[in-house]
């Protein structure tokens, strides 16, 4: 006799269904909260300051930003995150023709040591931007750990490489891994650079895997909060009638590269709600003001480790 009632099988199918659904729910609900909670920002409120500092900051002229790169430049042919950042400082909604500070990889392999990579740093060089010096290795190697031949070496090659492509060697330095000590230091003003280190960092060294961020506002909200302080202590100093704030991204980062304009947007935010004025150009638009507002603030005593954000500035601490 047939029987309208579903079989035991179909109706654990029909749950089955019923739980993927339910699933799929779930997770687009967690990913909308997590767009939500980025896209949020820190625009919401402004972030409370004490009486004191307040006071201290209105006497102090407004920020400008200086926006730096490392590693560069990027390897790949198609979509090169390193062409597609100097195409967004060069076009882009917030302040059109950026220039920037590049610290470069001049003989990285299969990156600067190619015909191509010599290409992207004359480009940078023809748009206005200034070169730094990283290393000429062909790895990102920390420049403590070299042999003072290899260390020389790489100094001799780099400086020469800039030299060719920019017409004037390197005033500026930031070693790899942000690692330092008295000898590279000392080393590195004997070849005429000074070393670079950052206010703010993007946090975007990593460019293997996982390369997205959900933190871009709540990281750099809460380092603009600590320059903030240092700003009313008079720790910094203004150049051209503006206080540098040095910005580092990592140019050979994809996701840096596609996010850049929505970065320049985060800055702004940022600065808005740690209620610090910017300059009427919030960012640089050429390399001379580029080059003496990056001096205004190179590392002057081999002898301490800057401070640096993150996880470098706790490991170098140590080591």
């Amino acid at each position: 006799m047939m029987t309208s009632s579903a079989s035991p099988i179909n109706a654990a199918s029909h749950s089955m269904l019923d739980i993927k659904r339910q699933t799929k729910k779930w997770f687009a609900s967690v990913i909308v909260a997590v767009v939500a909670m980025t896209a949020a920002g820190c625009a919401i409120q402004p972030v409370p300051m004490s009486a004191s500092t307040a006071a201290a900051l209105k006497s102090q002229p407004p920020i400008r930003f200086l926006l730096t790169f490392d590693d560069g430049p990027a390897r790949p042919k198609t979509d090169n995150p390193t062409l597609l950042i100097l195409n967004t400082l060069a076009q882009n909604p917030v302040q059109p023709g950026i220039k920037a500070l590049f610290f470069v990889q001049t003989r990285s392999a299969g990156a600067g040591e190619t015909d191509f990579g010599h290409d992207i740093l004359r480009r940078e060089v023809a748009e206005g931007h200034l070169l730094g010096f990283h290393t000429a290795t062909p790895r990102h190697a920390n420049h403590r750990f070299l042999s003072p031949e290899k260390f020389a070496q790489s100094l001799d090659d780099g400086i020469g490489d800039i030299l060719a492509i920019q017409g004037s060697p390197p005033k500026l330095v930031r070693p790899p891994f942000w690692n330092y000590d008295q000898r590279t230091f000392t080393v590195y003003q004997q070849h005429g650079m000074h070393i670079l280190l950052t206010d703010l960092s993007a946090n975007d060294g990593k460019i293997y895997g996982f390369k997205a961020s959900l933190r871009r506002r709540s990281n750099m909200l809460h380092l603009l909060t600590d320059v903030r302080q240092r700003i009313a202590s008079g720790e910094l100093p203004a150049v051209d009638g503006s206080i540098p704030v040095v910005v580092t991204f990592h140019d050979i980062n994809s996701y840096t590269a596609d996010h850049m304009a929505e970065y320049l947007q985060i800055l702004l935010d940022c600065a808005r709600a740690v209620q610090l004025p910017t300059a009427t150009k919030p960012f640089y638009e050429d390399k001379t003001s580029v080059e003496r507002a990056a001096l205004a603030r190179t590392v002057s005593d081999g002898t301490q480790g800057g401070k640096v954000p993150g996880f470098w500035n706790f490991l170098w601490r140590w080591l």
